[in-house]
């Protein structure tokens, strides 16, 4: 072997096991949830609230909708379409929006409210997915021994909030445990479905998608009801783009054609060919699947797995509100990134504590899967369409595709999302309901930070004036300077900070030394300290510092205030004063905001994590200036 030989094995080799490690994470983070949808979406078509019966011809007609449903929604429109259109990376239907919008010079409102609802309605369908799959699987204890139906709840409860107390050891760091696991899985539910398969082999006839034709076409009221059954075998799916930014989308597509979806398929024919022969096992396919003596292990293999699918939306839901606050549609949270070497693997302590409340309760709540699945439908199949609008926006505007290539996609996919929306909505009063009002609470959340930070920022840019006139003022008023440094964190160096216009026209002073101090964050780990600090000094006694982190990176105020310092500014670190700048909001009937949306904005505004916590500033050297604003007009 040559020289060059050996170079390129030795650098290439780390990038294709980062690659493979990469695919077999997201097989146990990303397909959990759509992987263990057989547990119960079968079932939910025959024995669920419908209770449709099940004749051969309607078995058939089922296992063509759930074969089309897969291969449609999540294979084309999902894994080969939509996670085409990553914004930097990250997927997610907030990401979508935000790139549908760099493209558009109209109705850009409208697109991204239409982006917000998709991200609240996730929210809502978010808390339904992990109480659902951990209780139908436990619920498997019951075929063990009927004894033990009174212990599913108690199980379920105690693994779940497990499940939510280990989140914070990162995305990347769960997955390669998972990974593994759900590798186990998928073969395991292929197993079965191939054995139970071959004794009916006749039923991959449903293949042909004239069956779920027939089956519309001869008894279109059922089929419609079982459509919104069928949806429960795509549970996950805008997980699954939502979680694109955590693993890439190479790894995603490899795990999903060469693990997931033969699986899925095998095993959802397994199930329709038992169906056919016995059609009492309509109650609980899967499981009456598995040879008895292998039930409990089943029961075990699968209660693991549905822990495992529950972090698909709970993942989801850490990159969702990541890509709400760096659009400023939330708060400023605290953000964990786990990985240096995937930006957009985080933890959000904040979400993860308000989904494990909301889950337990939920699982409280309704006390069996059958229950759940029944909530589970409207605010997904919701998502769907507004994913298919955004995704034709960016087709035509983005990718620049000819219009007589994206329309008749566009159609087929709407006339397939509207079906399943339209058929969940009957299940509205049987718990449909839930999710729709957390996606109402959430959207009216994400609204009100937007409009409220809108017009704050209008407000406190007439208090800020340009650095050259703020100067101007200060040397025509006579300020006296004090001693020592001061520290004012800028959102723009061309602007002097309310907080510093503020203390120095009521104290008629102002420091020796008035650092003006910005935060970047890049999308790389970590910075090159050679490249981190951007310095500036206008005048002698203004500095203007541009700080760049990569995400990775974290940093004490004082440790930018050291590197200055050497290089050559006059400041002592050991003594700067630092000004932190609170903001209340008090409400005004003359504001163009309601009330209610006022005292909901004021409220999330002293909850947004504080700067002087962010930037571990010194605090026995912290001065907070308070400003009391009102969201008017004048």
């Amino acid at each position: 072997m040559s020289a060059t030989d050996v170079a390129v094995t030795t650098t290439g080799t780390p990038r294709s096991k980062r690659k493979a490690l990469l695919a077999l994470g997201a097989l146990g983070v990303v397909f959990g949830d759509i992987g263990t949808s057989p547990l119960y979406a079968f079932q939910e078509i025959f024995d669920g609230v419908h209770d449709i019966p099940a004749v051969e011809h309607r078995v058939y007609g089922a296992a063509s909708m759930v074969f089309w449903t897969l291969t449609l929604i999540v294979s084309i429109k999902y894994v080969l379409i939509v996670m085409r259109a990553d914004n930097d990376g990250e997927g997610g239907i907030m990401a979508l929006a935000s790139l549908a919008v760099s493209k558009v010079k109209h109705r850009r409102k409208l697109i991204m409210s239409l982006g917000i609802l998709g991200a609240a309605l996730f929210y809502g369908d978010g808390m339904i997915t992990p109480a659902v799959s951990v209780l139908s699987a436990v619920e498997g204890l019951e075929l063990v021994d009927p004894g033990l139906t009174s212990w599913v709840v108690p199980i379920a409860l105690v693994i779940l909030v497990g499940l939510f107390m280990v989140q914070r050891h990162g995305t990347g760091k769960m997955g390669a445990a998972f990974g593994p696991v759900m590798l186990v899985w998928f073969v395991t539910i292929a197993i079965l479905g191939f054995s139970s398969l071959i004794q009916t082999p006749e039923i991959l006839a449903a293949i042909n998608p004239k069956y779920a034709v027939s089956f519309f076409a001869g008894e279109p009221m059922l089929a419609f009801l079982a459509l919104g059954s069928v949806v429960l075998c795509v549970t996950g799916a805008e997980a699954l783009y939502a979680d694109m930014g955590q693993f890439g989308r190479g790894p995603i597509r490899f795990s999903w054609f060469a693990v997931a979806i033969p699986a899925l398929y095998l095993n959802y024919f397994g199930q329709a060919a038992l169906v056919v022969r016995s059609p009492e096992s309509a109650s609980n396919p899967f499981y009456l699947m598995v040879p008895e003596a292998l039930t409990l292990p089943m029961v075990i293999l699968a209660t693991i797995a549905t822990v495992i699918a529950s972090q698909a939306v709970i993942s989801g839901a850490f990159s969702m509100t990541r890509q709400a606050i760096q659009l400023d549609y939330l708060p400023r949270l605290l953000v964990r990134h786990t990985s240096s070497s995937e930006r957009g693997q985080v933890y959000v302590p904040a979400v993860n504590w308000m989904l494990m409340i909301s889950v337990a309760a939920l699982v409280i709540a309704f006390q069996d899967s059958s229950r759940l699945a029944s909530a589970y439908g409207i605010a997904v199949t919701g998502t769907f369409v507004i994913t298919t609008c955004l995704i034709t926006v960016v087709a035509l505007h983005y990718w620049k595709v000819k219009p007589i290539y994206v329309w008749p996609v566009f159609t087929l996919f709407f006339i397939i999302d509207m079906a399943f929306f339209t058929a969940n909505l009957t299940k509205f009063s049987d718990g449909g309901w839930f999710p729709l009002a957390v996606a109402a609470v959430v959207f009216s959340v994400l609204m009100t930070w937007r409009r409220g930070r809108s017009l704050l920022q209008r407000k406190m840019s007439k208090l800020g004036p340009p650095i050259p006139n703020f100067v101007e003022e200060m040397n025509d008023s006579g300020i006296v300077r004090l001693p020592g440094a001061r520290v004012y964190l800028a959102n723009d160096l061309d602007v002097a900070p309310f907080a510093l216009v503020q203390q120095t026209r009521l104290l008629k002073g102002a420091a020796e030394q008035i650092v003006l101090l910005k935060f970047q964050t890049a999308n790389i780990p970590r910075v090159d300290p050679e490249h981190r600090l951007m310095i500036k000094r206008p005048y002698p006694d203004i500095t203007q510092v541009s700080v760049h982190l990569g995400f990775m990176e974290r940093t004490r105020a004082t440790d930018v205030m050291e590197a200055i310092a050497a290089h050559g500014v006059p400041i002592d670190p050991a003594e700067c004063v630092y000004v932190v700048h609170q903001v209340s909001i008090e409400p005004s009937k003359t504001a163009p905001m309601w009330m209610r949306r006022q005292y909901m904005f004021a409220f999330m505004q002293r909850v947004a994590l504080n700067p002087s916590v962010y930037l571990r500033l010194p605090v026995d050297r912290v001065l907070g200036v308070w400003t009391v604003v009102k969201l008017d007009e004048k």
